[in-house]
Order: C-alpha cells, then sequence, then structure tokens
C-alpha cells in the first residue's frame, strides 16, 4: 500500500499530475471534499457527526476527518494505496495524519512562482452552459470573448480574478506551505520538489520516475 501527497499552491498543476500517478499506480485520488460527501451521503456515525457541523456553518475538526481519512482507506479501492489531493492542508491535520497510523511514502511539491500562477489562473474564461473552458493566452477562442461553438460570450470566474487568486496564494503560504520542511525533515518520507514550470509531460515523467524508484 502506497501513500501520496501532493503538495502545491491552487494553480500549480496538481490536479493533472494527480491523474497520471493515481492512473500509475491503480490508485484512487481522495479529497477531502469528496470524502465529506460520500460519508455524508452513507449515513454513517461519522459522516452524521459532519453533516450536523456543516449545517451550522462550522468547520469539521480535525479529528473528525482523520477519523474519515481511516474509514476511507479501508474501502476495496484503497488496497494499492491512495493519493490525498489538499489534504492535509496544516500543520496539525499532519500530525493528526502521522499518530492516527497513516502510512506516508510519498511528497511531491509542484513548485509554480506566484505571478505565473496568477497568470494560469486570471486568463481562463469559461462558457458556462457546456463548462467549456479557454485561456486568453494558452488556449484562446477563435474570437475574442466568446464560445467557439455556440458564439456565446465567455465569462471570467470570481475566484479567478487577481485579487482572489492573489487571497487564495496568501492563504496557502500561511497554512500549507509550512507542510514543506515538515516532510522535508521527516525520514521516513521521499520528498520531491520539482519545476511545475516544465512541460507537462516532463513533470510527469520526472515524478513517476521518482515514485517508480
Amino acid at each position: 500500500m502506497v501513500g501520496v501527497i501532493l503538495l502545491g499552491a491552487p494553480g500549480a498543476g496538481k490536479g493533472t499530475q494527480a491523474q497520471f500517478i493515481t492512473s500509475y499506480l491503480n490508485i484512487p485520488q481522495i479529497s477531502t471534499g469528496d470524502m465529506l460527501r460520500q460519508a455524508i451521503a452513507s449515513g454513517s456515525e461519522l459522516g452524521l457527526k459532519a453533516s450536523h457541523i456543516i449545517e451550522s456553518g462550522g468547520l469539521v475538526p480535525d479529528l473528525i476527518v482523520i477519523g474519515l481519512v481511516k474509514e476511507r482507506i479501508q474501502q476495496p479501492d484503497c488496497m494499492n494505496g491512495y493519493l490525498f489531493d489538499g489534504f492535509p492542508r496544516t500543520l496539525a491535520q499532519a500530525d493528526s495524519l502521522k499518530h492516527s497510523g497513516i502510512k506516508i511514502d510519498y511528497v511531491v511539491e509542484i513548485d509554480v512562482p506566484e505571478d505565473i500562477i496568477v497568470k494560469r489562473l486570471s486568463g481562463r474564461r469559461v462558457h458556462v452552459p457546456s463548462g467549456r473552458t479557454y485561456h486568453i493566452d494558452f488556449q484562446p477562442p477563435h474570437a475574442q470573448g466568446v464560445d467557439d461553438i455556440t458564439g456565446e460570450p465567455l465569462i471570467q470566474r470570481n475566484d479567478d480574478t487577481e485579487e482572489t487568486i492573489r487571497k487564495r496564494l496568501a492563504v496557502y503560504k500561511t497554512q500549507t506551505s509550512p507542510l514543506i520542511d515538515y516532510y522535508k525533515q521527516d525520514n521516513a518520507v521521499h520528498y520531491l520538489t520539482i519545476d511545475g514550470t516544465q512541460d507537462v509531460e516532463v513533470v510527469k515523467a520526472n515524478i513517476l520516475e521518482f515514485i517508480h524508484k
């Protein structure tokens, strides 16, 4: 059983690389959001506790989240291992993960400078009815500002504005970037920092070679 954590700021390319890693290792990608929704839908004891907290507008405590993680990795699709996406987010969660005996073998940090992330995310444009996505620099529509197929206008989502992106990056730096030093100092974990500005296929090849070794 292999445990993998992906670290990197929003827009670093974690989602793309997670698909490659999970396919290569035949393991599921586990996000806390998906896990919470599944637990609530299943009606499990922890799921019900989480549901009551969320409905009252609270944040689900780390203790419950760790309990849900332990439940989740017992499921048959985790027989070969698991990849955590967006978890742990804080040092407290990382400590809880370790003390609960949940094994982490590889931590991959995808490093991309802030200004490049802002350019990547702020350039996104969306055709809302279909969900088709464009980028004003990297994948522009045939005609500026309109969908290729319908000719309807494209929008910039509120969370893709530069101001919002920089706020999200500030939260990442405060809460999550301390995990970099935490896992680098953990002798039980194999740690890789990779330049996320390289071609997607180059990043993929380097990550899979690292895990294969």
